[in-house]
């Protein structure tokens, strides 16, 4: 676990509640300043990811969470500790748009269901109109889309941590599929070619 992290979530509650379950709390280290960057794995591993899980708090301290979509490697790292997606026209409801108003505060998740990973993201986040950003529109979607691009989220990574596998469910992708079953789908055909043949 990254330093910054362990200064950020585990609040004196947070101690306070493992001394009352566990006997003792997790040891932290002096306040950390700035930022704990990213590494090739971090950068690796949201590259190759193809969804993600964005949180946020409104105004009234109410959290949301919502789901995030699109091929491989939609969010893109755009800087040290920096990446962004395109937001598109949706249900028009804008609740993670409208939090980041009052609490720019963002936690991320990123899953690799069929390899049993996680990777938790904290930063910061803020909305930019898409018709004022061009360029970066461009860069970070396809010609099909960029006609639907309304907005773009563009987050400052304060720290991240990676959870442990245990309780993480594999599941798998159509295309994460057909590709595991590839190999036994042509053993099959060539049986059956051969049954044929000896008929």
């Amino acid at each position: 676990m990254a330093d910054k992290f362990l200064d950020l979530a585990f609040t004196p509650e947070v101690r306070a509640a493992q001394k009352q379950y566990y006997g003792r709390a997790q040891e932290t280290p002096p306040s950390v300043s700035g930022h704990d960057p990213l590494g090739d794995d971090e950068i690796g591993f949201i590259k190759e990811r193809d969804s993600f899980y964005l949180s946020s708090v409104n105004a009234d301290g109410w959290p949301y969470v919502q789901h995030r979509g699109g091929p491989p490697g939609f969010c893109k790292i755009i800087g040290p500790n920096q990446l962004a997606f395109a937001d598109f026209k949706g249900n028009r409801q804008l609740l993670s748009t409208g939090n980041f108003a009052t609490n720019d505060r963002v936690c991320l998740f990123f899953m690799d269901y069929p390899g049993r990973q996680r990777l938790k993201l904290l930063g910061r986040a803020e909305v930019l109109d898409a018709r004022e950003y061009p360029q970066l529109v461009t860069a970070l979607t396809t010609p099909e889309l960029e006609k639907f691009v309304e907005r773009i989220f563009r987050v400052q990574i304060v720290s991240f941590d990676w959870n442990c596998p245990k309780y993480i469910t594999p599941r798998y992708t159509a295309g994460e599929v057909s590709k595991l079953i590839a190999p036994l789908k042509n053993r099959i055909a060539e049986l059956e070619a051969q049954l044929a043949n000896q008929g």
